[in-house]
């Protein structure tokens, strides 16, 4: 095959930096290109953190990243967009008017709030926006327990109970909801999707010991990667695979720092990996 007939899947991420490798741009780009395709990422901010938390960060200029993004979109063919880390107001408006330019590139939006270690990401005015702005036009949305609380009370709508989240974020205009509980108790951790007038679908696996830096954005990636590779994509297949995909990450997790343990987001590329390994694959209800 020649270089002319290759046609690689480009996702185009919007995430911050994170130093220590475990989350934000670098997880993004690992995730993508575990799924075969090419990442094209845009920085909305630089952070100081490592795996125990957030100390600070310096939103990106608003001029750069619209300069960057539409540099991208105009030369490559971009398949899907990923959200992840915003950083300031004008960034979310600035991704607005992107995602309003391009209407039939699916998106993904992973509404990073807090990190890991409970830094904030985002005060309530970037948040607001992001409601507002950003989230009716997600296909997919991914907010952990405590995003999607925190939305559904920044929205005014009633959200005692998971299946109230769900359908308040639904509501709100994103295609799909994915509810994940990794945050939550229990022996299991649940994940449920919300879609049309469907009902819910429970994804449901094994809780590993230990906590882990940059899940979040590896699984809103891995969605990301797996849908750009076909214009027709199975949606929730895609979000069915990015979670089995995710588990084996964290399955293969290392403790690096001195805090959170970091999905290891390559492990099918060791050497010494030989067929099937026994990470926790998630059962669909």
């Amino acid at each position: 095959m020649s270089n002319s007939e290759i046609n690689v899947p480009v996702v185009l991420v919007f995430s911050g930096h994170d130093p220590s490798g475990g989350a934000g741009v670098q997880a993004d780009i690992e995730a993508i290109i575990s799924q075969g395709v090419h990442p094209a990422t845009v920085i909305t901010a630089l952070t100081v953190q490592d795996t125990v938390n957030v100390k600070r960060f310096v939103p990106t200029d608003p001029s750069l990243v619209i300069e960057q993004a539409r540099a991208v979109l105009e030369d490559m063919p971009v398949t899907c967009i990923k959200i992840g880390m915003i950083g300031s107001v004008a960034l979310v408006e600035v991704i607005h008017s992107i995602l309003k330019d391009y209407p039939d590139i699916p998106v993904v939006l992973d509404p990073v709030l807090i990190a890991g270690g409970g830094g904030v990401l985002a005060d309530e005015a970037i948040a607001k926006a992001m409601l507002n702005l950003l989230v009716p036009l997600a296909t997919i949305l991914t907010p952990n327990a405590y995003e999607a609380r925190a939305l559904v009370e920044l929205a005014g709508a009633q959200g005692d109970t998971l299946e109230e989240r769900g359908a308040a974020l639904l509501a709100l205009g994103p295609t799909y909801v994915l509810l994940k509980g990794g945050d939550e108790p229990g022996v299991e951790v649940e994940n449920w999707l919300f879609h049309g007038h469907t009902a819910p679908r429970r994804f449901a696996y094994e809780r590993l010991p230990g906590e882990f830096h940059g899940s979040g954005c590896t699984l809103a990636s891995a969605m990301a990667g797996l849908i750009a590779q076909a214009s027709d994509a199975d949606y929730v297949n895609a979000i069915h695979e990015a979670q089995e995909y995710t588990g084996h990450t964290l399955f293969h997790a290392a403790q690096i720092g001195k805090g959170q343990w970091i999905p290891h987001r390559l492990f099918w590329a060791d050497s010494e990996e030989e067929g099937e390994d026994s990470a926790p694959v998630p059962r669909i209800h």
